[in-house]
């Protein structure tokens, strides 16, 4: 029996509630008909001309990525510039596009969780819980600690493999030892006075204003930059593997796909 975009969105919208979507974002069947069958998924994090070549080189008919193709209201479709030409590769190909962002972040076993579980966190809870959710798992980022306290460098190694970074900034002195950890997928700056006024030891999140560095500095309270990318990789395997849970339960035979293709954009070079 053909699956349908909109059991796909369906699907997601279990797992990541449309309501837990900001205001502001842009979520779900961004290009494309609800009603076409579905039979090739790929998902990345962001909705690139390389990753619409690389849908097209596996022969993938659906593309589900973490941030929105369409974030703000368009003007224009112009195929010279990125966005344009996403858009024509896309609909040349009759490629569905579907973003799944701030709901999947807030979700239950989100983005931030995903993160916390890779450096290791236990009884982990929101840093922010979702106003509008019954669910006490669902919010904006996430605070946790250790089963034991750790050391700086085995953070820092710890932050090395998940975010997959050769080095960090961070903001303030790392503690010599460090029990409670909160965190925020993407950009999380602005969350910082809540990780301190609960007791955390250390912030991990990315695109920190600089008043908010400075705002730590005076405080004591040491924050870690993880990058937008490198906090919200692991965006692509939570949906990948939502999806092929569901996929095996409900029989239907879809394939899912990881990106292969997608990497970090900003370089570390070494000035010499």
């Amino acid at each position: 029996m053909p699956i349908r975009i909109r059991e796909i969105i369906s699907l997601l919208h279990e797992h990541a509630p449309l309501t837990l979507a900001e205001p502001w974002d842009n979520v779900g069947l961004l290009l494309g008909d609800m009603d076409r069958e579905a039979t090739s998924i790929l998902i990345g994090l962001d909705p690139t001309t390389a990753l619409g070549e690389e849908a097209i080189a596996v022969g993938a008919d659906t593309i589900i990525t973490h941030h929105p193709l369409i974030f703000k209201p368009l003007t224009a479709i112009n195929t010279a510039e990125p966005t344009g030409r996403f858009v024509e590769l896309a609909l040349s190909h009759r490629i569905s596009v579907i973003a799944c962002h701030t709901n999947l972040d807030s979700a239950a076993n989100g983005v931030s969780d995903a993160l916390a579980k890779a450096i290791g966190l236990n009884e982990v809870q929101p840093l922010v819980a979702s106003p509008s959710a019954d669910n006490p798992h669902q919010g904006l980022g996430r605070i946790g600690g250790f089963p034991e306290a750790v050391t700086a460098a085995s953070l820092l190694r710890r932050l090395g493999d998940a975010l997959q970074l050769p080095a960090l900034f961070i903001v303030g002195s790392l503690p010599a030892t460090i029990s409670t950890v909160a965190l925020c997928g993407g950009s999380g700056s602005d969350l910082a006075a809540v990780a301190h006024a609960r007791g955390a030891d250390v912030y991990i999140t990315a695109e920190i204003k600089h008043h908010i560095a400075r705002w730590a500095e005076e405080c004591g309270f040491c924050l870690i930059e993880g990058t937008h990318y490198g906090t919200e990789r692991h965006a692509v395997s939570l949906l990948a593997d939502i999806l092929q849970a569901e996929n095996i339960s409900r029989n239907w035979n879809i394939v899912i796909r990881q990106t292969l293709t997608e990497h970090h954009p900003f370089v570390l070079t070494h000035i010499v």
